[in-house]
This record gives structure tokens, sequence and C-alpha cells, in this order.
């Protein structure tokens, strides 16, 4: 991918500006256009690859999701061959959009484009196109949705189709329909689970804010506007801190290989006037996952967006991902709507929160613990709360980093008599500088695990319970990666030395206490890891938390009826 060269003088933490998304955009699209057919409706990204929506559904995809791309430059010419494959694809080409089809999802990025560009593209079109591109959208005004952020491809549709007039009223139904189920899954704080359950990771901000961002935005609602916008900078002030000094966002979660779509909330948080973070955190953060990913090779020699994170990676895909998938990286360009004399591009760079100084935050909804440092730049999600068994490993394990990835040998587990299962997730509450969660494991086997952060240092805490006496305990934590140090001492109920294997106790007659102390680091003149921290554990299950030179903390487990048998254990800050 040719760029221009870097400007150090405004972005002195990227290089990056305005003209060098201008530029990935156009080199993104110019990619692509080589495997469009020869109507220009479907578009055949190269690989063997395909999603379980099949072939047909892919290069639609591939349409879809690059258009976007051509919707947030507004550029006229690429615009124009997307215009006749809008043509020929609702000529008969593309497939019919259906209840909780692929197509769905597709023909609401084709809204959204549509109706960003309406004066470039829609109003150009000849009436016999319109009529049936309408007809072809419409159907997605009653396909039923994925009860999750599905529900608002919907709402993108009935937005357009109500603006230029085609059926109004199921329209607004459908966008009305949309937005009510979206409430019952916000929880505050500018957090959504992504559906019933506990699914917290960045769709939070690239469909579940954005969407309802837009569509207020582009409808002129300053209701839905105040409400939505006020949702989104409160998100915006934990959503900033998973973004490491690299510029990596939080490795974790599902469809990872969307990447630099991570940008996309930063970005429209300027974009309404809605963030806590300065034009120049919000260029740096945004820029910085844009250059990540370009300098490690998510593009490859022909210009193409691959399938995985940094370069080709199938442990990053899932059934759903096709050849075109990883282009819903588009969302990043949603910055290029803003004008190029806006302060967010043309303010000096900033350091983002990672770069800054060490910080253990907690984030209430998702019930996350944040701990990053400045030194190294690396951000750690402590995670007692966050769970979708369909997705495991970036869900399940209970700590993730922006510099890390899921390790097959179950990394940042507790393993109790050989199974390193964490299901059921309950979070037991998450304050300054702790985070704590129980979970099952199998049969009656439970484990309430407690995290406690300072700097670099975590104390890692697991109570197991409803085990036979002599079961064994595996506790894990990080795998190293290039640059960085992976330690873990064993400080209560277990032993052996610091590995990627772990250190192991067994269970007592009853209830028992395992204490874990870890680190990940890239300070090569950090301290001794113990002698960073003090840990003991009383009789009756207290833990005593010092830290050198700094505050102390205590803890203790215990039920939640003393008079019961039967009562779950819990732990406490004391």
């Amino acid at each position: 991918m040719h760029l221009p060269p870097p400007d150090t003088a405004l972005s002195p933490r990227t290089g990056y500006t305005r003209a060098h998304w201008e530029a990935a955009a156009d080199s993104l699209l110019a990619a692509v256009e080589p495997y469009a057919t020869e109507d220009r409706a479907l578009y055949h990204l190269p690989g063997d690859h395909e999603s379980w929506s099949g072939r047909l559904s892919d290069g639609l995809e591939g349409y879809a999701r690059t258009l976007l791309i051509a919707a947030f430059r507004q550029d006229e010419k690429t615009l124009e061959r997307y215009a006749d494959g809008l043509a020929a694809g609702t000529a008969g080409v593309w497939p019919r959009v259906g209840h909780r089809s692929q197509p769905l999802v597709e023909a609401a990025s084709i809204a959204l484009a549509l109706r960003l560009t309406r004066p470039l593209l829609w109003d150009r079109l000849d009436d016999g196109v319109r009529q049936r591109a309408a007809h072809w959208l419409g159907d997605a005004l009653t396909a039923e949705p994925w009860p999750n952020n599905w529900e608002l491809f919907p709402v993108t549709v009935g937005g357009f189709l109500q603006e230029i007039g085609h059926e109004p009223e199921a329209a607004r139904a459908a966008v009305d329909r949309g937005l009510a189920r979206i409430e019952q899954w916000y929880l505050g704080d500018g957090w959504y689970s992504d559906g019933p359950g506990r699914a917290f990771d960045y769709y939070n901000g690239w469909a579940m804010h954005l969407y309802p961002v837009l569509h207020a935005w582009l409808s002129d609602d300053s209701r839905l506007l105040d409400l939505y916008g006020t949702r989104l900078e409160a998100h915006l002030a934990d959503y900033a801190r998973l973004f490491g000094g690299d510029g990596a966002p939080m490795l974790q979660g599902r469809s990872l290989t969307y990447r630099f779509a991570s940008a996309a909330p930063l970005w429209l948080g300027a974009l309404i006037g809605r963030t806590p973070l300065s034009p120049g955190e919000t260029r740096r953060l945004a820029s910085g996952a844009l250059r990540h990913f370009l300098d490690h090779g998510a593009v490859d020699d022909r210009g193409l967006l691959t399938l995985g994170w940094h370069g080709p990676d199938e442990a990053f895909l899932q059934g759903y991902s096709g050849p075109a998938s990883p282009y819903w990286a588009s969302k990043a360009f949603v910055g290029l709507l803003l004008p190029p004399d806006h302060e967010v591009w043309t303010a000096r760079e900033e350091p983002g929160p990672a770069e800054r100084a060490d910080a253990v935050t907690p984030v209430g909804p998702p019930n996350w613990l944040l701990q990053s440092t400045g030194s190294d730049g690396v951000v750690r999600l402590h995670n007692h709360g966050s769970e979708d068994a369909r997705y495991d490993p970036f869900y399940t394990r209970l700590a993730y980093s922006t510099a890390t990835r899921p390790a097959p040998s179950y990394d940042n587990s507790v393993v109790v008599d050989g199974d390193p299962g964490r299901t059921d997730i309950e979070p037991l509450g998450v304050g300054e500088g702790w985070a704590a969660s129980r979970h099952a494991v199998a049969g009656d086997t439970r484990v309430v695990s407690l995290v406690v952060a300072h700097g670099a240092v975590e104390v890692r805490a697991h109570l197991v319970t409803g085990t036979a006496p002599g079961t064994g305990v595996r506790v894990t934590g990080w795998t190293a990666a290039e640059g960085l140090r992976a330690e873990l001492l064993p400080a209560h109920g277990l032993s052996g030395e610091s590995a990627p294997d772990g250190v192991t106790g067994a269970t007592g007659d009853g209830p028992t206490l395992f204490v874990a102390v870890a680190r990940l680091t890239g300070d090569a003149h950090s301290r001794p890891l113990g002698d960073l921290v003090s840990v003991e554990v009383s009789q009756d299950r207290e833990l005593s938390v010092g830290w050198a030179g700094g505050p102390s903390a205590r803890f203790r487990f215990g039920t939640q009826d003393e008079r019961s048998e039967t009562s779950a254990w819990t732990v406490t800050p004391v």
C-alpha cells in the first residue's frame, strides 16, 4: 500500500494525517476492483475460504462492505462503478434478504452507503434501478434478525427507505422495533450487551453505538441524537483505554478480522461532538489502530485485506467469515465524513491513555478491570463478566491484552481436574484495583475468582468449591509475546516455577483457596516480581495484599448466608 510520507510535526505518534486515511481508502478500493464480476454486482475475492452462507452471499458481501469505504470516501468516480453493480445486483443477481440471513447484514451496509451518498449516487440512478433497489432492500423491514446487534440492520435499512418515501409506515415500524429491542440490552455507563447474554466486545462500538448514532445524525433527530450521543460519550471514556501504546486494539471477542473497525466509534464521537477525548487524542488512537495493522501484514501483496489479525490466520475466523468479511474494517473510514478543516484532522496528536501513566480502571457493566502501564504501553483486560461460549477462547479467559493472543494451552485460566472450562460467569463486583466473578467448571464445581492489580502486577485468587479432596488444580498466567516477559509465581496453595504451563496444587477437605502472582511486562528494568507485592491468607480465608511502597487491600471469601450450607460462595472487599 502506497501512503504519503509521515507527518511527524502534526502526528508525532503515528505520522498519519487525513491524507494517509484517504490514500488507504483509495488503495483498498483499487485493490478489490479486479475481483468484481463483469456486471460489478459481486466481488469474489481470491482464496479457498468460504463462509457458511455460500459463494453468492460472499460475493454480495464483497460489494456491500467495500461500497461502505467508497461512501465514506465520497468519491464520485468510484461510486459510479458501484452504481453499475447496484443496477445489476437488484435485477436478479443478489440473493434475497431473508430471516436471519447474511444478505440482511449486507443490506444494511448498502442502505447506509446510499443514505450517506444520496446526491452522488442514489439521486443519479434512473427510476427503474431505484425501484428495484428499494424493493430488494424492503425485504429487510420484515426479515427477522438474530437477537443481538442484527436488530440494528432493519433499523439502518428502514431509516433510508423512510427518507426516500418507500413503504414509509413499514420503514418507520422497523426503525422503532429495532431501537426498542436494543434498549433491553443497555446496561448503563455507555455499555450494551450484544444480545440477551453477557457478550461484551468491540461490537459495542462498531455496531451497538455506530448504527443508532448514524441513524439519529442522518435523520437530524435531536432527541435520539442526545440519547445515543450521551451513551457514546460515556462509552468512549472506557473504550479509549482498550488501545495499547503501539496502536493495537484489545485482542478479545469475536470478528477480530474486522481489525481497524475498532477506530469507528472514536471518529463517531468527534462527528457528532459527543466525546470525552480531545481531537488530537481521537486521531492518535484511530490512526494508531490503522497503522498497527498496515504495519503488521493485514494487507497482502495484492493490496487485499486478509482473513486474520495481522496476516492470514484462521484462528480468528467464525463460520460467517467469508473472503470479504475483513472489509467491515470499512467502518473505520467514517472519520472521512469530517471535513478536512475539522479540528480532529488539524490538531496535533496527543498520547492515548495507555501512553500517559499507569492506570487500573474498573468498568462496571461488563465487570472488567483494565490495567495499563506507560513504560511498555501494554493494556490488560481482566474479564470477570463477559461470556459467549460460542466464541471461546476469545471470551472466557480470565485476562486478555493488546500484546498477546489466547493460547490453545489455556493461558489465563484455572484448570480443575484437567477441565479448563469457564461457563455461567457471574460478576461479583468490580472496584478500585480489583474485580471478581464466579463460574462453573463441571458438575457441582464452582470457582470464585478475584484479581487485584497495581502497576504491572496482578494477584489472582481462586476459591475452588464442590470437589473431592485431592482434586488437582492448575493456575495459568500469560503467554509471553515478542518483547514481553510473562511471569507467574505461587503465593498460597500452589507450587512450581513460573512457566506457561502454570503452577499447581490440590484441593483440601472443603473449599480451597489458591493464590498466584502474575505479571506481563515489557519493562526490562522492572524490579523482581516477588519484591513488589506481599500476600497473606488467614485461616478464615481473608486475603491481604500489600504493594511495595503503595496501598494495601483485604478481601474475604465467604458464603452469602453463613447459616446455609448451600449458600453460594463469594468474595467481598473488607
